[in-house]
């Protein structure tokens, strides 16, 4: 009986993710990025021109402007008293660390300052208010979380962490699930959007979400926080980092838990049974460590594992209904990477070799199984890349890479490789004009050669400074193992070999603004999305074939204005229009319009307030159980607040709101969003640790 219940489940999964065009997603690098103290510096700015188009909070002088130590010492300047003058260095647009302002590709950096002054979480929570996503959890902390980056599927978004490619081959579509990752070692988080696999190869149609962790430098430095509220929350952090001689370390542990969230509404409960609270529990360690062995060689090696499980209400029956009692989902992952790096000439020339591993093994156990369900997914890559100067502000990247991934559940398993090379050149023309080209070609095992490029320009026009910038690309998505191989006998379902790649054609163009120099700063890009080959059911639901295509396009707008030297605020509009070129529609899960603030105010030097209004518009979604499609779901609009107060240099007491009216609300439809939720505790920082 065990057997035919996995086997329900994972047909089940696998034709709703067959049909992602539709966006029915429930299924739960090689970047150029590096471990290296090369490509993964401290989060540092150099002086620019502003950079709307990045989401920052208005900081103090730039961050390495005054010692370590002050970091939590009241500021002797309002936070806000220096207008955004500095450009931070991204990574993942052109795989080498680069000012913002000198990149044509619409990238929003997050780091670790934002993320604490906001009191982000989750992930999750990080990409809620991000220009051009969607992000779709199914009920608060814990439970599956997709993103839809412009409009495309959330199997269209490739993610890293510290370079790892963590999509997991275990999903039926091999979308990543955003809900495990917490935020307590995060250094910078970076959204790039638009077609990338001229870079990043398959799965990068809509963007890259790059995360990169806290490396160690200067004096040993130990943090702690503690936090309670609302829905029996109790979360921990405990971290240290530091360098020595030739030596950087960063230790972290985080501990999240919540313990209630309602997140079944009551009108889909038989009479008198009453709803469960999902209960979340994570624990999250990461190290990360690197050793300059002399002048031209270095070593480093990052890890990070996760165990986190999920009591949740499953549906059963038919029609179906939420069950009585809960079900258990409980997750392990882990993520590795080792990297040598031998440096030329006076480092104008670096080589990077490196074996990557990520592992995703989750356990399912429904309330009337004997059995768990144990499925695992296993990817590892072997990449090598070299970045060479050719002259101030000109870099030539080559790289190659072989990576083997692996699916193994209950009655099936298999495995796909690929390997890839790819070339980029970064030009600086003038201070002013700036272009980045890059071409890539994949071999798979499966379906042979694929070629991908990009090309991205950026000009800074003279005398207005108007930044102009524009991109075209293209990009695929290889099938998965499941659409493949895995068949469902039982249904008369079975995995096509012979799918092949999703294929997808892109552009935007944009441009930014400053005014009254460098107080406000405005801008706005056009970008369109052009998917083929999509993968879903065929025409008899016995297979899948590539028979869908779509198109995306839309604009993202922005407004940054540092009214007063101690209060500033941004906003951010995003217009999407997503839908199926077969049927005009717009596919589910995309709405049409999402708009936020944040404004930011510190009305005496210790203290820091913000405030944050995001609204979404309605959007086409199907029911609970995915019986029924295109029903239309109303949107939301959400305020929530946040404070922290420093009483000393090492001591920090903060609060935070969420949901400030108890909005009821549902994302996606069958699911309940958390209500009101009140948080409060404290930060401790050491520094000279020993």
């Amino acid at each position: 009986m065990s057997l035919i219940v996995f086997a329900a489940r994972r047909f089940r999964a696998g034709l709703l993710a067959s049909v992602s065009l539709l966006s029915l997603d429930f299924s739960a690098a090689f970047a150029q990025q590096s471990a290296s103290p090369d490509l993964l510096p401290p989060v540092e700015v150099v002086p620019s021109r502003p950079v709307a188009g990045i989401v920052q909070l208005p900081p103090t002088a730039p961050l390495r402007s005054r010692p370590r130590r002050e970091a939590l010492k009241p500021p002797q300047a309002p936070a806000s008293a220096t207008p955004i003058t500095a450009s931070p260095l991204v990574i993942s647009p052109t795989g080498i660390a680069t000012p913002a302002g000198q990149v044509a590709s619409s990238v929003t950096v997050m780091t670790e300052r934002d993320i604490q002054t906001r009191q982000y979480r989750t992930v999750p929570d990080v990409l809620n208010t991000v220009t051009g996503l969607n992000v779709v959890q199914t009920g608060g902390p814990g439970g599956q979380t997709s993103v839809f980056m412009r409009g495309t599927n959330s199997n269209h978004t490739k993610v890293f962490v510290d370079g790892i490619d963590v999509g997991d081959p275990s999903t039926p579509n091999e979308a990543f699930d955003f809900a495990h990752l917490l935020t307590a070692d995060i250094q910078q988080l970076e959204v790039l959007r638009g077609p990338q696999s001229g870079l990043y190869g398959s799965d990068a149609i809509g963007g890259v979400i790059s995360i990169v962790t806290q490396k160690g430098e200067g004096p040993a430095r130990a943090t702690a926080s503690i936090e309670t509220g609302s829905f029996n929350t109790f979360n921990q952090t405990v971290g240290l980092r530091g360098a020595q001689d030739n030596f950087n370390y960063a230790f972290n542990v985080a501990h999240f838990h919540a313990g209630d969230i309602p997140v079944t509404p009551l009108q889909l409960l038989p009479p008198g049974r009453k709803a469960n609270g999902n209960n979340y529990d994570n624990m999250t360690y990461s190290t990360k460590l690197g050793l300059d062995i002399n002048e031209n060689w270095s070593v480093n090696s990052v890890v990070r594992y996760t165990d986190a499980s999920l009591l949740f209400t499953g549906d059963g029956g038919f029609p179906s209904t939420p069950n009585a009692a809960q079900s258990t989902h409980a997750v392990q992952q882990l993520f590795n990477r080792d990297e040598a790096v031998w440096s030329l000439l006076d480092g104008g020339i670096r080589n990077y070799f490196a074996v990557n591993y990520a592992s995703s093994r989750s356990t399912d156990i429904g309330p009337e199984d004997p059995l768990a369900t144990i499925t695992t997914g296993e990817r590892i890559k072997y990449d090598w890349h070299v970045v060479t100067e050719l002259t101030r502000g000109n870099n030539l990247v080559v790289g190659a890479e072989q990576q083997t991934e692996r699916i193994d559940t209950t009655g099936f398993s298999a495995e796909n490789g690929n390997r890839a090379a790819f070339i980029e050149l970064q030009s600086e023309f003038v201070k002013r004009f700036f272009l980045v080209t890059n071409v890539r070609n994949d071999h798979n095992d499966q379906f042979g050669e694929r070629a991908t490029y990009r090309v991205a320009p950026a000009l800074i026009v003279p005398v207005t400074e108007t930044k102009l910038k524009a991109s075209y690309g293209t990009g695929f998505k290889a099938p998965t193992l499941s659409e493949l191989y895995q068949n469902f006998p039982t249904f008369g379902f079975f995995g096509n070999p012979n799918l092949k790649p999703e294929q997808s054609e892109g552009y935007d163009v944009g441009f930014e603004q400053p005014l009254f120099s460098d107080r406000i700063r405005f801008g706005s890009s056009y970008f369109h999305n052009s998917i083929t080959n999509l993968i879903t059911t065929n025409a008899t639901f016995t297979s899948y074939a590539n028979v869908n295509l779509a198109t995306t396009e839309g604009t993202e707008s922005f407004v940054w204005a540092q009214v007063t030297e101690r209060f500033g605020i941004r906003a951010d509009y995003t217009f999407t229009r997503a839908v199926d070129a077969g049927t005009g529609l717009q596919l589910l899960r995309r709405p049409q319009e999402k708009w936020s603030a944040t404004a930011t105010w510190m009305p005496i030097d210790p203290l820091m307030l913000s405030a944050t209004v995001l609204h979404v518009s309605d959007w086409r979604d199907v029911t609970r159980d995915g019986s029924v499609s295109g029903i239309v779901t109303p949107g939301y609009m959400l305020v929530n607040l946040r404070g922290d107060y420093a009483v000393n240099e090492e001591v920090k007491v903060f609060t935070r709101v969420d949901n400030l009216f108890n909005l009821h609300y549902q994302n996606p439809t069958g699911f309940l969003a958390p209500g009101l939720g009140v948080f409060g505790g404290i930060r401790i920082a050491s520094y000279g640790v020993k």
